[in-house]
């Protein structure tokens, strides 16, 4: 079930009539929500640091499953499906002579690895220990195992997002400390090491972000909330339209809940919860952006 973006407002719109506008029973479902005392949690920043998972894993709303929004009315989850979406844009860029000294993180999905600021921390710590350089021939070596082709010129696979500055993030996943050695070897010894590179770079996109922000209230709700009564009851009990996203894969991470503006009670839930302490997700991402 899709959407044509000129009619996101409108259908939007139609679901502010499922329930009525009842101003009282809004007023009731914006004291409640506002008194609300679960355990809200900033989000947290991006950290300088080799690790691409150090920060949001926005990427992933370009092919977002309709799947993997939760919610009781399928109408609802596409809806805001069709929003989340166009959040983020991905273009790629092709370079044929591109200096791997400039490289300054991988793209590893293990969240378990040590916090490190820079390939020469890295390189530095226990986890790399067994790994020596001391000659090209060695550097060689060493490069070749997370790169087979690189004495062949095989092209080399890199990411940027905005929401993680300049920094550049080798795309592969194996042998990264054979990688993060052979990169602080060469910027130390001041070698020239240059390949094809494929750079795909990711960035918030301000239109969908005004769309986000226009539409719908997109709040950080802790795990607890989902079994917090108060809170369910003012979610189930009035029948608003919501969906649910669970992007964020760290333990303990919180969940997204989209209430649509249009919706007058789902409106006041929003307002309610953000008075409460919930974290504003628009905001965050428009932190994110530059």
């Amino acid at each position: 079930m899709s959407f044509p973006e000129q009619s996101i407002t409108s259908l939007l719109g139609s679901l502010a009539q499922r329930l009525g506008m009842g101003g009282r029973s809004s007023r009731q479902i914006f004291e409640r929500a506002s008194s609300l005392q679960l355990p809200f949690q900033a989000l947290p920043l991006p950290e300088h640091s080799i690790w691409w998972q150090s920060g949001p894993p926005l990427q992933r709303l370009i092919d977002l499953p309709r799947g993997a929004l939760s919610g009781p009315v399928q109408e609802d989850k596409a809806l805001a499906h069709a929003v989340l979406i166009r959040l983020v844009k991905q273009r790629q860029e092709q370079l044929n002579n591109f200096d791997l000294r400039l490289i300054t993180g991988v793209s590893s999905t293990d969240t378990n690895r040590l916090p490190c600021a820079s390939f020469e921390d890295y390189a530095a710590s226990e986890t790399c220990h067994q790994i020596r350089i001391i000659s090209y021939k060695d550097f060689v070596k060493v490069i070749s195992q997370a790169l087979p082709r690189f004495l062949a010129g095989e092209p080399i696979n890199l990411r940027q997002a905005n929401w993680h500055g300049e920094q550049l993030y080798w795309s592969g996943e194996q042998n990264l400390e054979a990688f993060a050695c052979a990169i602080a070897y060469a910027r130390r010894r001041g070698l020239e090491i240059s390949l094809p590179a494929v750079i795909s770079h990711y960035q918030i996109d301000p239109t969908g972000l005004n769309e986000l922000q226009n539409a719908y209230h997109m709040l950080a709700m802790p795990v607890q909330a989902w079994s917090d009564p108060a809170f369910m009851a003012l979610l189930l009990d009035h029948g608003l339209p919501y969906a649910r996203l669970s992007l964020l894969r760290s333990p303990g991470a919180p969940e997204f809940l989209l209430l649509p503006k249009a919706h007058e009670k789902a409106s006041a839930l929003g307002d309610g919860l953000r008075l409460a302490g919930a974290p504003d997700v628009v905001s965050y991402l428009q932190q994110l952006k530059h």
